[in-house]
């Protein structure tokens, strides 16, 4: 028995993955071999030639941060069974699911959300499940509400026939098998659950669309005159549970923060405190777990897989949040827009994993209430934090001494619920204080504690922060995926979610809370910080990339090279050939097709040198005080089955007159029209033999094949065509590009 005590409540299992370090050094090696023959073969110094060196540089050092990252990857193996047997009590947790538009993220995606979450194999009486609506949506709160009756029928239907996908939108589309012992009984319930679900989804589709009247009277009195970036606070308790019973409904609170125009509310981050805060009056739980609208439960015991990180006595005191993967469910075949991140998620996380832990990925996510609150290990180890005098946490926490108290609980981590039994309701008054546009004004929320302001990629400086403190993350990865969510639907929707991740994260990268600052005045280990430059470099590196498509086209308009000629030129061919089979290599271990493989190459230089490219040149200007940075929400797909797999045409590249793709166009013309100037045989004359030559020729054309979807938009028509607007602003850019080459050659 005292063996079985001191068996940890999770592992981590080292990797070994000998032959990709192997592969790993031998680029690294051709990387240095490249520069090396560079340095050693210039004969006159010229801005090309300083220009190539200086993206090769990057380049390798590039491929220094991901050999870093990827090279002692690490698996998390849980003991759920271990858990229940060692802890006497289960602790609270208490569920933020964030929504901000009620157009592009309907309500019935988030009501299936929250219906997985309420119905989670955790005992009801230790959940809470809060929702923040940053649209102000009546639509919103009508479906919580319809959906708040459908959950007493829905989840007693999950916990008693062990119902794996408890979100009722995908559980109906799949094949359900009636052959088991209780086959009538459960067929019966069965039907009788989906015609339920199946009126409520009809009933909310109706009032969304206005197809049916809907009064703003009763309950729905309070979003009479409100407007989406113009209304007070709403907070109203769905759901309650006042017996405090294992197997009944865990608390359900809408919310809705105060919003002015002449206040910054801070995009999601802002939201997140605001959870934070009103979910720390009423439950005021030890642990936090945050999910997107569309990101539902697929593994009801997740959280039990979790608290097995944060709860092991060893190994989980510094652990400030486990991260689970984010994986889709109506993924595209071969992820033709390469936004599923399948590779990355098995490479590089894995990888981080084995460092100080992953980045945190704003979703997906279980947090340490005092890590939040911005406690350094120590700090909640000792208890030291709660000996501060109550005038330094309202100025730390703000004004609501009703918050600083259950502050103080959670900092002497005595007993975090401070409610004893009081109605949720009682603190409504409280909790719209919390929620008052103003009420971060002079204090430490987004500054030092809380989800972080100034970046609209809230989540990666909010994980730096923690990081810098001391704590570690983990991941957590059970057999069974833990979460599933909509993948970002076509195009578009994929390059806005880029743009604004590249933005972000540069905005990142140059702050106060870069990963620079938190290795050189923090408690980032020096490995882990180079590893967070893989993710914040995101647009600093379309600026190396842009810059050598750009300079592979002006050598072949000018007829000059950049590129070693004769044996020299095995150095950059032997790089591409053996990074290719390399990368592919990754992909088909990793159980993806070579299609797969192709199309992420493919879009990781079309979005690099496309979207990356605009976020950076946002970022500068957001950086410079010129403008300010936009918050654009995506849509979610609103399907019941996975039919987008079998459309021949959900993976056909589709395009509009947005801004995102007047760079990409811009970089195929001009490789096209370098390409036509050397076949046409309009080079000007070479200077004493060092015209353009064939590594030029196989870059610019590698770049064409990768752009050929664009290509293809040039000449189709309706929104699979690139429109003629694009194409002309591309045109002149295009156009002012060549001109200048030519130029500068003449002059």
């Amino acid at each position: 028995m005292a063996n079985q005590e001191n068996l940890p409540l999770y592992e981590k299992i080292w990797v070994k993955r000998t032959f990709q370090r192997a592969i790993d050094i031998f680029i690294l090696l051709l990387l240095f071999s490249l520069l090396s023959f560079r340095f050693l073969s210039i004969n006159t110094f010229t801005l090309p030639w300083f220009l190539a060196f200086s993206c090769e540089s990057w380049f390798t050092y590039t491929w220094i941060v991901i050999l870093n990252t990827k090279w002692s990857p690490a698996l998390t193996k849980t003991y759920p069974q271990r858990l229940l047997q060692r802890v006497p009590e289960l602790p609270r947790v208490d569920l933020f699911v964030t929504t901000a538009d009620p157009v592009l993220e309907p309500p019935i995606i988030t009501l299936n959300t929250v219906l997985s979450l309420l119905a989670l194999d955790y005992p009801s009486n230790k959940l809470a499940c809060y929702v923040s609506d940053d649209g102000c949506s009546p639509f919103t709160f009508y479906a919580l509400v319809e959906g708040s009756k459908f959950a007493k029928h829905w989840v007693p239907f999950c916990k008693k026939y062990n119902i794996q996908v408890r979100a009722p939108l995908r559980y109906f589309c799949e094949v359900t098998n009636f052959e088991s012992e209780d086959s009538s009984e459960f067929k019966q319930e069965w039907f009788l659950m989906k015609d339920m679900y199946d009126n409520l989804s009809r009933n909310i589709e109706d009032v969304t669309r206005n197809l049916i009247p809907f009064p703003l009277e009763g309950e729905f009195e309070v979003f009479s005159n409100t407007e989406k970036i113009n209304h007070p606070s709403i907070v109203k308790v769905i759901l309650e549970t006042k017996d405090e019973l294992s197997n009944g409904l865990p608390h359900l609170i809408y919310i809705s923060r105060e919003k002015r125009p002449k206040y910054q509310h801070n995009y999601k981050a802002g939201a997140m405190n605001v959870l934070t805060r009103v979910s720390g009056l009423m439950t005021n739980a030890p642990f936090m777990l945050n999910v997107d609208c569309d990101m539902v439960v697929n593994n009801p015991k997740i959280i039990q897989h979790a608290m097995c990180i944060l709860m092991d006595s060893k190994s989980g005191k510094d652990v400030a949040f486990v991260q689970c993967f984010q994986q889709f469910y109506d993924g595209i075949k071969d992820d033709p827009f390469g936004n599923q991140w399948v590779a990355a998620f098995e490479y590089i996380i894995r990888g981080m994993a084995g460092l100080q832990g992953p980045y945190y990925g704003g979703t997906n996510t279980f947090h340490r209430r005092n890590a939040i609150y911005g406690l350094y290990p120590d700090e909640v180890q000792y208890g030291k934090k709660g000996k501060l005098t109550e005038k330094k946490l309202i100025q730390q926490f703000g004004s609501s001494k009703e918050f600083v108290k259950s502050a103080t609980h959670a900092f002497e981590r005595s007993d975090y619920s401070t409610n004893n039994g009081i109605s949720l309701s009682n603190f409504i008054e409280e909790a719209i204080q919390v929620s008052d546009c103003g009420y971060d004004n002079g204090t430490s929320w987004g500054k030092k504690m809380g989800w972080l302001y100034g970046s609209i990629s809230e989540d990666v400086p909010t994980g730096l922060n923690m990081h810098r403190k001391g704590w570690r993350s983990e991941c957590c990865t059970p057999v069974q995926t833990a979460f599933k969510g909509c993948a970002p639907v076509g195009l578009l929707t994929t390059m806005i979610q880029q743009k604004r991740w590249a933005s972000g994260l540069t905005v990142v990268f140059f702050g106060r809370h870069s990963p620079v600052m938190g290795t050189l005045f923090g408690k980032i280990q020096i490995r882990a910080g180079l590893s967070y430059c893989w993710l914040t470099n995101w647009g600093l590196r379309s600026v190396f990339e842009v810059c050598y498509a750009a300079l592979v086209a002006y050598c072949i308009i000018t007829n000059s090279n950049i590129f070693p000629k004769g044996l020299g030129l095995w150095i950059p061919f032997t790089l591409f050939v053996i990074y290719n089979l390399h990368t592919l290599q990754e992909y088909l271990s990793t159980g993806l097709s070579l299609r797969h493989w192709w199309n992420n190459q493919r879009m990781s230089i079309i979005r690099t040198t496309s979207v990356w490219f605009i976020g950076f040149l946002s970022a500068m200007l957001k950086i410079l005080g010129i403008s300010d940075s936009v918050f654009e929400v995506t849509q979610k797909k609103n399907t019941s089955s996975s039919a987008a797999e079998d459309d021949a045409n959900a993976g056909r590249f589709t395009f509009d007159d947005s801004p995102v793709f007047v760079v990409g166009t811009t970089i195929l013309l001009v490789q096209l029209t370098a390409l036509f100037v050397k076949i046409l045989g309009l080079q000007l004359q070479a200077h004493s033999g060092n015209g353009c030559g064939l590594g030029e020729l196989m870059c610019s054309v590698y770049l064409v094949v990768c752009y050929w979807p664009y290509l293809k938009g040039l000449f189709a028509r309706g929104k699979y065509g690139i429109p003629l607007s694009t194409i002309f602003k591309s045109a002149l850019l295009a156009f002012i590009f060549v001109h200048f080459s030519r130029i500068t050659l003449i002059s």
